[in-house]
């Protein structure tokens, strides 16, 4: 049987899990900081998956901000309404696919975001001038992604489990090159601000969990060493084996997530 490397909503909320429980810092408590709302504005989120950073940004905002969420997955926007519940619905949740014109008009937005997202766009130019285009005057966009250097070390162990050569990722390649330069090309601004995150694994058992859920956010690494789920198997044998032997000589595998946040100003 062939692999399906699309995105889906369990490997995506496996990610997010394990980098909240073996992660060493809140990546949303440092977006926040970063990005330093003020209360009353009109946000868009665009890619916002179950809608976790619209309702970061309307407990920061204590509900004083008109918050837009939209997504290309209708599985994920189901997620974030049922969620959106518990905040008497006060964001608005709607499809919206980012490689076509945006919905909405001109100058709407104080503003903008898009977390973990903007790499998987098909026209990087096209998308980033649309999400420009609905941003007032003096608004801002704030972008996050995986920088090159990040997860070293889960790339090290592929490879050594493997012996095959890690080609380029499409997230951290594209985004802290062709994305940045076309970020700088558009908007008046753009201050760069690192995270980083180092994930502690003891045990092999929640490293082995976060591989299998990377296989679409690193696809172009996957579908060039298998594509059935035999291989796939095979594979994630190979990768156990090298996890629990560092794991006996080091005590420990340490594996940062860098990420890349562009604040960018109209």
């Amino acid at each position: 049987m062939k692999i399906d490397f699309q995105e889906t909503t369990d490997d995506l909320l496996k990610r997010i899990d394990i980098h909240d429980k073996y992660g060493s810092r809140n990546i949303d408590q440092w977006m926040l900081e970063t990005i330093a709302l003020a209360a009353g504005i009109k946000i868009l989120d665009v890619g916002c998956g179950a809608g976790k950073q619209c309702f970061s940004y309307l407990n920061y905002l204590n509900n004083q901000a008109e918050i837009i969420g939209t997504d290309v997955s209708e599985d994920l926007l189901n997620q974030a309404k049922l969620e959106n519940k518990k905040f008497d619905n006060q964001v608005r949740f709607q499809y919206l696919d980012f490689n076509k014109p945006f919905v909405f008009s001109d100058n709407t937005f104080d503003f903008e975001s898009c977390c973990f997202a903007i790499y998987y766009a098909q026209d990087i130019p096209f998308t980033i001038t649309e999400m420009h285009r609905v941003l007032k005057q003096g608004g801002r966009l704030f972008t996050t992604g995986p920088m090159p250097q990040n997860k070293a070390v889960f790339y090290d162990i592929i490879n050594e489990a493997t012996k095959k050569p890690i080609p380029p990722m499409p997230g951290s390649s594209r985004y802290g090159f062709e994305i940045l330069d076309t970020i700088k090309s558009l908007f008046s601004h753009t201050e760069v601000h690192i995270f980083e995150n180092p994930l502690t694994f003891n045990e092999a058992k929640p490293f082995m969990v976060y591989t299998r859920a990377s296989m679409s956010e690193d696809r172009r690494l996957w579908n060039t060493f298998f594509t059935t789920k035999d291989d796939f198997e095979i594979i994630m044998k190979q990768i156990e084996a090298v996890v629990d032997r560092r794991l006996k000589t080091e005590g420990q595998i340490i594996m940062t997530k860098v990420v890349g946040g562009f604040l960018a100003t109209k």
